[in-house]
């Protein structure tokens, strides 16, 4: 198995102006991209990117904005999913399975739509096809919370409202110590994090795909969070109609962070939707003349 990491391009660092984002790669076989959340960084796929790299070549990023890519987008989804394809450009990954994860969806979704030919499927997780005004009220309150941080206020609400409609209940009540770290891990980012999670939520307060849509002809998984409480089940369940021939899976009793709370469910699925779209490529076994 191999295993490279490059937090820049060229000697750049990474974020700046004709660099490569931030990313790692590790495996070997059909390569899979994974696509952060807005609050991810390529760290937290480490229990679903260790056993999907037995098999299959891994790449993980963090966009513009997140923790090891300096830098915001100038284009903002559209540029994070220019970004994708221009790191298959560099890696020379000709076409990939993609897994994205609510704003990591989103960004997938976008790059099937503009690069279909780099897209052999797609799994969005926790993804919709527009804001709701639930939805953009909450992204509101969040990106006031980190302004608030960035001039010097408490760090600890950011984290407060993630935590609030990140995760259900039950997983919520189980974890409450590792929650209790997390929130103090956040108080301790950088001024810069803050600043790129305002820039990355700032782009999905007029979220709207649904013209992009039609332009996605590859597989579709849409994974649907049973507990989701930031994005709405019923623009989820229009992104699935939305696309052509796409499959609606709902995960009974997951929060809107399925893969924090489920990495191993969250593999079994990706193994199984994959696997699924490697046996639809096969060729047909010869028919022998009697």
């Amino acid at each position: 198995m191999s295993e490279t990491e490059s937090p820049a391009s060229g000697g750049s660092p990474a974020g700046a102006a004709g660099s490569l984002v931030a990313h790692r790669v590790e495996g070997a076989g059909d390569p899979v991209v994974l696509l952060n959340g807005g609050m991810m960084s390529m760290a937290a796929w480490e229990p679903i990117a260790g056993p999907l790299s037995r098999g299959r070549t891994v790449v993980r990023l963090d966009f513009r904005g997140q923790l090891l890519t300096r830098g915001l987008s100038p284009n903002g989804l559209t540029g994070h999913a220019d970004d994708v394809a221009r790191l298959l450009d560099h890696l020379r990954i000709p076409s990939a399975h993609v897994v994205g994860t609510s704003y990591g969806a989103e960004v997938g979704l976008l790059l099937s739509a503009r690069h279909p030919r780099r897209v052999r499927s797609l799994a969005a997780i926790a993804a919709v096809d527009a804001v709701d005004d639930a939805m953009r009220a909450g992204v509101a309150a969040m990106r006031a919370a980190c302004r608030a941080a960035v001039a010097g206020g408490p760090r600890e609400p950011v984290y407060d409202l993630i935590a609030e409609h990140a995760f259900s209940d039950a997983w919520a009540r189980e974890h409450a110590a590792e929650l209790a770290a997390r929130r103090a891990a956040v108080s301790m980012l950088p001024v810069a994090w803050f600043e790129g999670l305002d820039s990355l939520l700032a782009t999905l307060e007029d979220l709207d795909l649904t013209e992009a849509l039609p332009l996605v002809s590859c597989p579709v998984l849409v994974v649907l969070a049973g507990e989701d409480r930031t994005m709405p089940r019923a623009r989820t369940e229009a992104l699935a109609r939305g696309l052509r021939g796409a499959r609606l899976l709902e995960v009974p009793g997951a929060g809107h962070a399925f893969v924090a709370e489920r990495p191993l469910a969250v593999v079994q699925i990706l193994t199984q939707f994959l696997s699924s779209i490697d046996a639809a490529a096969a060729p047909a076994a010869p028919v022998e003349e009697p």
